[in-house]
């Protein structure tokens, strides 16, 4: 118990800069970690099996995506919550948060699958499915919804092993099944011949070892903030609380599953499958600019909250001020990288001569707006750090459903060119960091002057 309580108050004494790399590099690994279980899917797939394939499992993105966006509604809403619980010294609190926590997941479990098991074949369809790419998409979402509980407990619970402090054992959890989905993979589909289907085995089942060790370190008698039973009875005061501030993530996410939308009926629309693929392409190397930015952003939140829940607002200020920092270098070298070298990344997952030209074409168009984006994800971690729920649901909503929906719809209707599609991304995302870095100037003096309790 005693080592748990120092792990905790580490938050709020040890160096910041030391503070970072240790709580940030884990979450850092575990998100690139965990980043595999979609790329090594469309590698594998798009190798082995072929661009119809490939399409077919990129279709699937926006129903993937909005179950992590569940998981987050919960888990990224209520974790800071209970690590400023934590550090004002509240423990009983932040153990009814995680286990109002708990109930939600289960809640949005069976509320995902019913919906997705329903509308699954109009939906995907109307997103730019063919006949052709559709029995891919089948095969691989009716097999994956059958893992959503696993993903809900990984993505949504592991937020709050971190937030004790202990970002190793959050990474390790990650680690197991990332592992396990790399070894399984091949295989399902080479080794058993299931194609899209082992694939999506696969990840199912690495998903239940991940959640197996979440769940281990939860319940452990040795953990301070344990999962408990008289804590899972719902509190609305807790849940309007928890979701509050969890919506902004939860938009955030969800609202990828708008884009993905938008943005594969358009190039559907004005370009045909083959640019429908260029997007799972392109959607994947954005993953590889964000995901290290997000892991590590997500292991350092705790610091701000911590801090902020204690009333030391030196600390958070020098916590913020290096957090933006180290997100806006690491967008700005990272994207450059893969706008230098799109044919590199495209030929990590296709062979195809015409879908690597469509990709060396358009990879520095479409990544171009996410040179600036760390900005943004810097300034939005701060403010879901220090529980500022309007402003963070706003800078949500602004970049996705304010810029980039409308500007996808618009520009190839004006213009009548695919192109335009690639374009509306990297404007909305400058504009978006743009305006969110502005925001965060004009307002953390004013939120830091707010007493916390």
């Amino acid at each position: 118990m005693a080592k748990q309580t120092i792990s905790e108050e580490r938050l709020g004494s040890e160096p910041i800069g030391k503070l970072l790399l240790s709580m940030g590099i884990p979450t850092l690994i575990a998100q690139l970690i965990n980043l595999l279980y979609n790329i090594v899917d469309r590698i594998y797939i798009g190798q082995g099996v072929g661009r119809e394939a490939l399409t077919g499992v990129g279709l699937t993105l926006p129903i993937i995506t909005l179950i992590s966006a569940f998981s987050s509604f919960a888990g990224a809403g209520g974790a800071p919550l209970a690590t400023i619980a934590l550090g004002k010294g509240e423990k009983e609190k932040a153990k009814q948060i995680l286990g109002n926590t708990f109930s939600m997941l289960l809640f949005f479990t069976v509320l995902v699958m019913t919906v997705f098991y329903i509308i699954e074949k109009p939906f995907l369809f109307f997103i730019g499915a063919s006949s052709e790419t559709y029995p891919y998409a089948h095969d691989y979402l009716m097999i994956y919804l059958t893992g959503t509980l696993f993903i809900q407990l990984v993505i949504g619970l592991n937020s709050f092993i971190t937030a004790q402090g202990k970002s190793k054992i959050a990474m390790i959890s990650v680690l197991t099944g990332a592992i396990a989905n790399i070894v399984l993979d091949p295989v399902f589909i080479f080794g058993f011949h299931m194609g899209v289907q082992g694939a999506a085995i696969a990840t199912v089942l690495s998903q239940f070892l991940s959640a197996c060790v979440v769940m281990r370190v939860l319940l452990s008698p040795n953990t301070s903030l344990r999962l408990e039973k008289p804590y899972l009875k719902p509190n609305c005061r807790i849940i309007q609380n928890s979701l509050s501030l969890g919506i902004s993530p939860f938009i955030m996410q969800s609202t990828e599953s708008l884009i993905s939308v938008v943005l594969s009926s358009g190039l559907k629309k004005y370009g045909g499958d083959l640019y429908v693929g260029s997007l799972t392409i392109l959607q994947s190397v954005m993953l590889l600019i964000n995901a290290p930015i997000q892991g590590f952003t997500q292991g350092v939140q705790p610091i701000l909250s911590y801090n902020y829940g204690a009333g030391n607002m030196m600390r958070v200020r020098d916590t913020y001020r290096k957090i933006i920092g180290i997100t806006t270098a690491a967008s700005l070298l990272i994207t450059a990288s893969a706008m230098l070298f799109p044919t590199g990344y495209a030929r990590i997952f296709t062979q195809d001569p015409d879908l690597i030209a469509i990709i060396r074409q358009v990879m520095p168009i479409f990544l171009a707006g996410m040179l600036i984006f760390g900005i943004q994800m810097g300034c939005q971690t701060t403010f879901m750090g220090l529980g500022q729920a309007k402003i963070s649901l706003f800078i949500a909503l602004l970049r996705k459903v304010f810029l980039l929906v409308p500007f996808a719809i618009l520009f190839p209707m004006i213009t009548g060119n695919v192109t335009s599609i690639y374009f509306a991304e990297c404007i909305a995302d400058a504009l978006a960091a743009s305006i969110c870095g502005t925001l965060f100037l004009c307002n953390i003096k004013k939120i830091l002057r707010v007493p916390t309790s």
